[in-house]
């Protein structure tokens, strides 16, 4: 890749950065997408061991790129998300994969299909994870910043990705009881 290809894509995905997602930090600070992202793929890192039989490689890869076209239409949460919206931000980061010079746009095209269709155990993986990791993040943060309906999804959001595994579905299930302890101990249960 040319120096200044690899810069270009560098600057993209810089937006990350200054992208806001909904979820706030344990600090009271807004979340980036990146910092989404990095967490994402850093509890897929401690995860090689419950999934010997993916390439956990690919799950690490598929966490760094899930959410680049955000950079084209900054983070909506998933409870606001439209098809519409999702339709759109699809067809702007299928724009600019296109613009990869080879093999990354056909990689990263290909990760992008596998990671819509979930059907492989490495995208099962990322979409229970990342489902996960925005809880997790809900936990963390102050239970003021949470909106009124995120009192039931945060309880439930993901049980459906996870099924497919008894480690995720216990993992899950911890997070789903951070859930409640949280909201027991902060009196809104």
């Amino acid at each position: 890749m040319e120096p200044a290809e690899l810069l270009g894509i560098l600057h993209l995905s810089e937006r990350l950065k200054d992208a806001a997602r909904h979820c706030v930090t344990s600090g009271g600070r807004q979340e980036s997408v990146a910092e989404h992202s990095w967490r994402l793929a850093l509890s897929v890192l401690f995860l090689r061991d419950e999934f010997p039989e993916a390439d956990m490689d690919r799950v690490i890869r598929m966490c760094l790129i899930h959410d680049l076209g955000e950079c084209f239409t900054g983070d909506i949460p998933t409870f606001q998300k439209t098809d519409a919206d999702r339709a759109r931000e699809g067809a702007l980061l299928e724009q600019w994969v296109q613009t990869l010079p080879p093999p990354y746009r056909e990689e990263l095209a290909a990760l992008y299909e596998e990671m819509e269709r979930r059907e492989t155990v490495e995208a099962k993986v990322y979409k229970a994870l990342d489902c996960m990791e925005a809880v997790i993040q809900h936990n963390e943060s102050p239970l003021s910043s949470w909106s009124e309906n995120e009192y039931a999804l945060n309880l439930v959001h993901g049980f459906d990705k996870a099924a497919f595994s008894p480690y995720l579905t216990r993992l899950r299930q911890a997070v789903r009881q951070e859930t409640e302890e949280k909201l027991r101990r902060e009196g809104a249960q």
